[in-house]
């Protein structure tokens, strides 16, 4: 693939000097790079800006600068017409490089089929990526990426301002119009997505956006999203609607009843997420005051969905941590732990004993192939080159977590805009915001039942990346660029 460099600012950190220069971010700067690539069989030409926009304070003074990568395909397009995907990742504190190296972008990692590192690390063209149909911006917040604060004189950075729920939703409202105005891209339409804590994220921007900036979507994608109301919750609801992820976990690793194990997963959940709701659901509900026959019984349908065995559920008063099931799955059959955000992949712990896994299995494969990607595609691919540190994951904490009502505010940005459309994405093996819970979350932003219509749910045979699976990087795609046209306004006025 030939790059050539259209247009850049040369700023102090890149020149050769004899004198020490201070290391930090440019506040406002762009490198400009022209591609071609090939999705779905067809040529496809766009141009890349790597770069930084600032976020202003009231007095009209940055104070904080934040790295987007925005890819605009060039070719036989009216601009303005053509969708705006803005991407985030979540967190809180991770940066943009997921979604970006790996799912929706022009180029993706190199990795095996099942998303599992491969040396020499690298990238290569992605031919699923939807830049044939939408335009995508993938933003990072402040601290990740190299996004990052800017020291005013005299002024102490005040954290307050960035690192918390409605903080986080409110100046990426802001800088979110910054963008669409540098980049003329009022007339298109726009679509969110947002990964994980970025479900979250999005949630909130999509109502922050029409009620502070009158900027209107037609789409919000929510890929395995963080639901805290749902989290939260009592003890019954949340563990009851993970539950049906043990079944699809337990179904990978061959642990289920022959019953179940002969059947193919797709058979088997609906089952699993018919028992959580009209079964556990209740009989967790009354604590300690069930009686030992149905504890009993509920024990057993628990066994046979999840593979565990019935002294360890009662053991636990019929409710699982999820963390002692990626422990306790494969315990006396390998020993070995499985994946909080992915399931199939697995660890060794100094000691079969415990409670739960001594790390992440699934996140130390990723960050082998996705750190030292991310910093060469950066670097040689969209050449913008810095001595700051790439950060996968920054310095968020402590987050506030106060008043996070952004499930409501999401419900009401899609009853006030008819035009506007949500898609929700899951895996299936994915043990942190579990496929369940996202159908749930669903279920829940619309109480009433009339704003379903516009509301889908797409599943896939992976994890919390579920594009890491070559398989389902292709259909997940596809989902997207579907929902895409399907949300299109088609010269319908917005109107009930």
């Amino acid at each position: 693939m030939k790059t050539t460099i259209a247009s850049f600012l040369v700023f102090l950190c890149f020149t050769t000097s004899l004198t020490a220069q201070k290391r930090v971010i440019p506040t406002d700067t762009t490198v400009v790079t022209t591609h071609t690539t090939t999705i779905k069989g067809k040529k496809i030409d766009y141009t890349a800006y790597a770069g930084t926009i600032p976020l202003w304070d009231k007095e009209g003074n940055p104070k904080a600068t934040l790295f987007y990568t925005y890819y605009k395909r060039t070719n036989k397009v009216n601009t303005a017409k053509r969708p705006l995907l803005i991407s985030f990742n979540g967190g809180p504190g991770s940066a943009s490089v997921w979604m970006h190296l790996a799912y929706t972008g022009p180029n993706i990692l190199t990795i095996d089929d099942e998303g599992y590192p491969v040396q020499p690390y690298g990238y290569k063209s992605n031919p699923y990526s939807i830049l044939d149909v939408a335009d995508i911006v993938f933003v990072n917040p402040v601290n990740t990426g190299y996004s990052r604060t800017v020291k005013q004189k005299g002024k102490k950075v005040n954290r307050a301002d960035f690192f918390g729920v409605n903080a986080d939703v409110k100046y990426l409202a802001e800088w979110v119009t910054t963008f669409v105005t540098r980049y003329k891209r009022w007339p298109s339409p726009k679509y969110l997505i947002g990964e994980s804590y970025g479900g979250t994220r999005v949630s909130g921007l999509a109502h922050r956006l029409q009620s502070s900036q009158w900027m209107y979507l037609n789409g919000v994608i929510l890929v395995s999203p963080a639901d805290y109301g749902a989290k939260n919750s009592d003890n019954a609801v949340a563990s009851s609607i993970d539950f049906p992820y043990f079944t699809a976990a337990a179904w990978y690793h061959k642990m289920l009843p022959p019953a179940l194990q002969q059947k193919d997963l797709i058979e088997i959940l609906p089952e699993s997420e018919k028992f959580a709701i009209n079964s556990l659901m209740p009989a967790l509900a009354k604590g300690g005051f069930i009686s030992e026959n149905e504890k009993n019984l509920i024990a057993e349908k628990i066994a046979y969905y999840t593979g565990l065995s019935k002294k360890v559920i009662l053991q636990h008063n019929l409710e699982i941590p999820n963390s002692f099931f990626w422990k306790e799955l494969l315990r006396n059959k390998n020993g070995k732990t499985i994946g909080r955000l992915d399931s199939r992949y697995l660890g060794i712990d100094k000691k079969e004993a415990g409670d739960a896994p001594d790390y992440n299995s699934e996140l130390t494969s990723w960050l082998h192939s996705f750190t030292p990607a991310i910093n060469h595609y950066m670097q040689q691919h969209l050449k913008f080159k810095t001595d700051v540190k790439y950060n996968m994951f920054g310095p968020v904490h402590p987050w506030d977590w106060r008043n996070n009502n952004t499930r409501e505010e999401l419900r009401k940005a899609v009853a006030q805009n008819p035009y506007l459309h949500l898609l929700f994405q899951a895996g299936y093996y994915d043990g942190a915001t579990t496929y369940f819970n996202t159908k749930y979350t669903m279920w829940q932003v619309d109480p009433s039942g009339k704003l379903k219509n516009r509301m889908f749910f797409k599943g896939y045979r992976s994890g919390h990346m579920m594009y890491l699976r070559k398989a389902d990087l292709k259909a997940a795609n596809e989902d997207i660029r579907n929902f895409i046209k399907a949300s299109a306004s088609k010269g319908k006025p917005a109107k009930y």
